[in-house]
């Protein structure tokens, strides 16, 4: 079987090769040099990616009103922050406050170094200090393995994709008299297809990467029911009072989804089912002895 980085090394292969594909389709559609196209999304493909490395955190935190703060502004806070990052071994993060009502939390940045873990006004009220410590290491897994680096690009690659498909379906719409019927075809079905193909890459990134932060951040506390207590309280209040500003193409930064969702919207979430997250974690502490 592939390991979690194998996995997200081909996963990003075919968001890369879906550029391939889209660079093709307009190179041929306009250009009649599919190789043209081919680079041209390519050379798009390295600047979404070196954007989102060098800027995704404060276009995140500024998205979602973030503020980081002082020790003497959340000491609470603070002091959950230093505990388990000292239990992770790892740097203390910079801290941030989301200014909602709804419990939740997210880190971002490009590496350890330069990380910033944020929970919302509504974590701190709904969460004891174990519940709060095991979201807290949940987020600390994600810094420790560059998860926020990799769903971030694979956020980014996913809207450069759809972005560039709506390119060439709308160019064709208005100039698709200059080529055959067949290559306008293709072109639309590449056009079509290529934002679902990555949306459905998206999602088996993010949420391979979740059950993986579920159970490093389990490890980090010793305590896998204190996540799985802070995990359903967490969905269930998100139910209840999601959050009502951000965007939802970002939902995948957060442990769990804050935004509104049912039918089809759910089936296309970028998180796990929290009933089979919850299963995993009892199994954890089943086998540590702990129920």
């Amino acid at each position: 079987m592939l390991g979690a980085l194998s996995r997200t090394a081909l996963l990003f292969s075919f968001m890369f090769g879906l550029f391939v594909v889209i660079g093709w389709a307009l190179g041929g559609f306009f250009f009649d040099n599919w190789v043209m196209g081919a680079i041209m999304f390519l050379a798009l493909a390295g600047i979404f990616n070196l954007i989102s490395y060098f800027y995704t955190s404060k276009i995140v935190l500024w998205s979602y009103k973030a503020k980081i703060v002082s020790e003497s502004e959340a000491p609470r806070l603070y002091r959950r922050v230093r505990h388990v990052s000292s239990m992770a071994g790892m740097p203390k993060p910079k801290v941030a406050i989301v200014p909602t009502d709804t419990p939740n939390a997210f880190a971002t940045g490009r590496n350890p170094k330069n990380a910033v873990v944020a929970a919302t006004r509504g974590l701190l009220k709904l969460l004891n200090d174990d519940e709060l410590d095991a979201v807290l290491a949940h987020e600390m897994a994600h810094v420790k393995d560059r998860d926020i680096l990799v769903m971030s690009i694979a956020a980014t690659m996913a809207g450069a994709i759809s972005f560039a498909a709506r390119s060439v379906f709308w160019s064709m719409m208005f100039g698709g008299s200059r080529r055959d019927s067949g290559t306008a075809i293709l072109a639309i079905l590449v056009a079509v297809t290529a934002p679902i193909a990555a949306l459905l890459i998206q999602l088996a990134i993010s949420r391979s990467r979740e059950f993986k932060a579920d159970e490093v951040g389990a490890e980090i506390i010793g305590r896998p029911m204190n996540l799985a207590t802070a995990l359903e309280r967490l969905e269930s209040a998100n139910k209840q009072k999601p959050i009502d500003y951000g965007n939802p193409a970002s939902s995948l930064i957060w442990i769990v989804n804050p935004f509104r969702g049912a039918g089809l919207a759910r089936l296309f979430s970028t998180h796990p089912p929290m009933q089979e997250r919850i299963k995993r974690l009892r199994k954890m502490a089943s086998r540590m002895g702990q129920i």
